[in-house]
């Protein structure tokens, strides 16, 4: 079920939503299903991090280990 509402844009944004808008469906009067797509997407997106941060972790690792294979990881990207 669809909800009637009003947002306020900045003029930027709604300049990138309508052009959405015309690349995926040749129309501006579609801004409302590219803004709800893109929130929808945003969304979940948003879910996968947190549920990934608050999952229960395969490995445990201390701070110092941590921090020794940081420094390693460095060094080997930077050479």
């Amino acid at each position: 079920m669809s909800r009637r509402t009003t947002i306020l844009l900045d003029e930027d944004v709604y300049e990138r939503l309508a052009e959405e808008s015309l690349r995926r469906y040749k129309t501006t009067r579609a801004i409302s299903k590219v803004v709800n797509e893109l929130l929808k997407k945003a969304l979940k997106s948003e879910a996968t991090i947190l549920n990934l941060i608050l999952s229960e972790k395969i490995a445990k690792t201390s701070a110092k280990e941590f921090e020794e294979f940081r420094r390693e990881l460095s060094r080997r990207l930077e050479s």
